[in-house]
């Protein structure tokens, strides 16, 4: 009856259903891990530091090897870029200032290019990712997402990279669930992938409530969430 119950909830909250016999789910030749922005800025001791943000590098290390498609993204930001509260005079960070392309956080200067804090987390060992996508290196719009830049015309080419190989499954982790993590894999639905994000391979900023929303906007989306365990 336990098992009947947890099967049910399975369904009804639309996750893999997972048993003591093994893994849920092997990625396969159409399947690809997105690392979003493991960057040293974003973990302990960075100008914006995510909350236990190095702890997704191991998840995510032993992660990759189920997978042979993976691809990194890196913010990559000017040192005069405008989602930059150093650059709107009386300006903090984490207020918010409308621009041409609608409402922008503002942020610590963060992830400049070139410098150590945008370097990937030195810990993070994944030799075999076939791709690096920058995001956010035009000083007037920032990016979150993998695919689209904030402006939501500006493309970044990975939806057509994955698009040219064949990969239709795109299982998403890194840094931050409630910003970059989430972009993606809202984007990735829009444009008819079947998107996961990987929850304990991933940790929020969680700014104003932003993280209860992602996942609820997500959930609306179709975006799966799962665990690591869930793959093997």
């Amino acid at each position: 009856m336990a098992l009947r119950r947890r099967s049910l909830f399975a369904a009804l909250a639309g996750l893999p259903l997972l048993t003591t016999k093994g893994h849920a789910i092997t990625p396969g030749a159409d399947s690809a891990l997105i690392v979003v922005d493991v960057q040293n800025c974003f973990t302990p001791g960075g100008s914006l530091a995510v909350k236990d943000g190095d702890a997704v590098v191991p998840v995510i290390n032993a992660l990759s090897r189920h997978f042979a498609n993976v691809v990194l993204t890196q913010d990559w930001h000017t040192p005069d870029h405008v989602s930059f509260a150093s650059q709107h005079q009386g300006q903090q960070p984490f207020g918010t200032v409308s621009l041409p392309y609608g409402t922008q956080v503002l942020w610590p200067d963060h992830c400049v290019m070139g410098t150590e804090g945008a370097a990937l987390h030195p810990a993070l060992s994944i030799p075999h990712a076939q791709l690096v996508i920058r995001k956010g290196y035009h000083r007037g719009v920032d990016s979150y997402s993998a695919f689209l830049e904030a402006d939501r015309t500006t493309r970044t080419g990975l939806d057509g990279y994955l698009n040219s190989r064949g990969i239709r499954k795109l299982y998403v982790a890194g840094l931050a669930t409630d910003f970059c993590v989430a972009w993606t894999a809202l984007d990735a639905r829009r444009l008819g992938f079947e998107a996961t994000v990987i929850e304990d391979a991933c940790r929020a900023i969680d700014l104003n409530g932003s993280l209860d929303k992602a996942w609820a906007e997500m959930a609306a989306a179709g975006v799966g969430r799962i665990r690591s365990q869930s793959i093997g």
